[in-house]
């Protein structure tokens, strides 16, 4: 069941951050494609942001389905894979969405960190030049690119994930039905 979503407390407002369009080099093999501007929010969707409960770390254990729904009631959707690697990687095709220094605990939350998620935002060291957080570890994030077999792919690596997870053409999938608690979500809406 997907929840019902309040206002949000004050302090806990969405933030948008303005993505302008572009030409994505799509996946291992650089494939262009063209990307239009959006706007994302900063962060992952928290629980304390939905108003939902007073967690300001990721919103996990939902379906795909059930994050879709969310985001069409904040006014916009799910991001396809392409915009979501273009949104991490930049025109100029960051390896990882700081840019090209190794992981580490100051730019991710991944393997080898608490185990779980942590509040959205605390790893500023790894925010992209445009000012997305978290776009690599803490959750993955549900797309709406479909996959054969009834699941979505996901992208942005968990804080289960080794290192090379955290990659920007980096990209994985789960079964649409699947709530787990390495999985978030991020809306995107058109500017």
């Amino acid at each position: 069941m997907t929840p019902t979503i309040a206002p949000a407390p004050p302090g806990q407002d969405i933030c948008w951050v303005p993505v302008p369009a572009g030409i994505c080099l799509f996946g291992d093999r650089s494939r262009p494609i063209k990307v239009r501007a959006l706007e994302w929010t900063r962060t992952p969707i928290t629980p304390a942001q939905l108003g939902t409960g007073p967690g300001t770390a990721p919103m996990t254990g939902l379906s795909q389905p059930q994050a879709a729904d969310i985001a069409r009631a904040l006014g916009g959707r799910l991001p396809r894979s392409v915009e979501w690697e273009y949104a991490a990687a930049g025109p100029g095709r960051r390896t990882y969405p700081w840019g090209e220094a190794d992981p580490e605990a100051r730019l991710a939350n991944l393997r080898g960190g608490p185990g779980t998620t942590t509040e959205a935002g605390s790893h500023p060291g790894g925010t992209t030049p445009e000012g997305l957080l978290d776009m690599a570890g803490n959750c993955w994030e549900w797309t709406s690119s479909p996959v054969l077999g009834d699941g979505f792919i996901v992208r942005g690596a968990s804080y289960a994930s080794p290192g090379l997870y955290a990659k920007c053409s980096f990209l994985n999938a789960a079964p649409a039905e699947i709530g787990s608690p390495g999985i978030g979500f991020r809306v995107v809406r058109q500017k």
